[in-house]
């Protein structure tokens, strides 16, 4: 949904005003499976991409926090550790969501996620799933670094003695998520743009071949819809952002006190 309400110059029947209205239409007008299509190549990227993620920031946090903050709890610590977990886990993720946003476009010429693959990589070459990395990192490292620091703020408000509390990281991780999504989608229209490279938008702008850079991005944004163009698909965003990282916090902290648990039990 979030991928077709922020398309700049959609085709008339993928119009839509809301985020409910896009999904009644999509469900009634192409199928019930098609506002899924292209998740299966996110799953496969997620799991490596999302292990790496969090075992580089608890090990960054950690080693941040015990030298700016002497152990203790430190916000810029965990800017920086979310900052940088993100470098990789974008490096697995950038490519996985290319492939998915364009078959998720409306009236896609792609028939699965093997002949998008082949496709791009014939007709634009590798460095199509890479087109969009700078600017993925550039909405990522801020989206992170406000998510983790939004996170561990909340967590300091409601579960201060940071016991395993599902419910609290469930809030915690909503809140963190629906922050950052609100605070970065002029970034993600960009990014959006640049990995669709919308055909009729871009034509109706004059850019012949591939846009590329994020300068470029912002300013063909700007072009095509003015300032209310830089938030198209908040709503959409916001409400994806807040059950997906809810859901990741308290999967992450469910793990992390089952493991942490075990070891202190095999030690006594």
């Amino acid at each position: 949904l979030q991928t077709r309400m922020q398309s700049l110059q959609p085709d008339p029947k993928a119009q839509y005003r809301s985020v409910y209205e896009a999904l009644k239409k999509i469900v009634l007008t192409e199928g019930f499976w098609r506002p899924l299509r292209g998740i299966n190549v996110t799953m496969l990227g997620a799991g490596p991409a999302h292990a790496m993620y969090f075992a580089c920031y608890e090990k960054m946090k950690k080693s941040l926090s015990d030298t700016l903050q002497h152990g203790g709890n430190s916000h810029l610590a965990n800017g920086v550790a979310g900052s940088v977990a993100t470098l990789l886990h974008d490096a697995v993720m950038n490519p996985a969501e290319v492939v998915k946003q364009r078959m998720q476009m409306f009236n896609s010429p792609y028939k699965s996620v093997l002949a998008c693959i082949r496709t791009v990589q014939k007709t634009e070459g590798f460095g199509a799933f890479y087109r969009s990395y700078t600017t993925q990192l550039t909405m990522n490292v801020p989206f992170q670094a406000i998510h983790f620091i939004t996170y561990e703020f909340m967590q300091e408000q409601i579960n201060p003695h940071r016991e395993y509390n599902p419910r609290s990281h469930i809030v915690s991780g909503a809140i963190a998520g629906a922050v950052a999504a609100a605070a970065t989608t002029p970034l993600d229209v960009c990014k959006t743009l640049l990995n669709t490279q919308e055909n009729t938008a871009l034509s109706s702008v004059n850019i012949s071949g591939h846009l590329s850079g994020m300068v470029n991005a912002f300013k063909t944004v700007y072009q095509l819809g003015g300032i209310s163009g830089y938030f198209r698909g908040v709503q959409a965003r916001v409400i994806y952002q807040m059950p997906s990282t809810a859901i990741a916090w308290s999967v992450y902290e469910f793990f992390k006190y089952f493991l942490t648990k075990r070891k202190l039990e095999k030690r006594t």
